[in-house]
């Protein structure tokens, strides 16, 4: 039986994979060449992944973000934010995991986890010249125990202040 990581890790690569398969698979009229490259680049990660090589697939598809933005292509995926990455990875997983985590822990799927490292004070003297999307990277932090939530990670008072500055 497979344990949470690796159900995890499976779920980050699926999700990366489709998204990838999904804009090679589309006829976008882009750079052939570059396309084919990431093309073959996708078939190793996903080769890799195959072998439980999760490091080596993970590392071809970071490759796979760089590539695309070197090549200019403008309608290749971007690198998503940490915060959509863990909600697509946990939107991908939420269907394995309660296979094999404990009962105790599934009851705890859907309890909210804010572990708060900067204190709000710390934070707006830290950070008044960057932009708000920056600060939300910053207070994001993604679920402390391990095992995804269903619920949003971000307090609500750290939106309101994103959204006041």
């Amino acid at each position: 039986m497979p344990d949470a990581y690796k159900v995890m890790l499976d779920a980050e690569l699926r999700k990366a994979f489709d998204v990838w398969s999904g804009y090679l698979d589309a006829q976008t009229g882009e750079d052939l060449q570059g396309r084919a490259e990431l093309r073959s680049m996708l078939e190793s990660a996903h080769a890799a992944a195959t072998e439980n090589e999760y490091a080596i697939a993970r590392s071809w598809i970071a490759d796979m973000y760089d590539e695309a933005q070197e090549a200019g292509l403008p309608w290749a995926p971007s690198l998503p934010r940490p915060c959509e990455a863990d909600q697509q990875v946990r939107d991908y997983a939420k269907d394995a995991l309660p296979q094999v985590l404990p009962l105790g822990l599934r009851d705890r799927l859907d309890d909210i986890a804010v572990p708060l490292y900067v204190t709000e004070h710390r934070l707006q003297q830290a950070t008044s010249s960057l932009d708000a999307a920056t600060r939300q990277d910053i207070v994001y932090s993604p679920p402390a125990h391990g095992w995804p939530s269903t619920s949003s990670t971000r307090p609500q008072h750290n939106a309101n202040w994103n959204a006041s500055r």
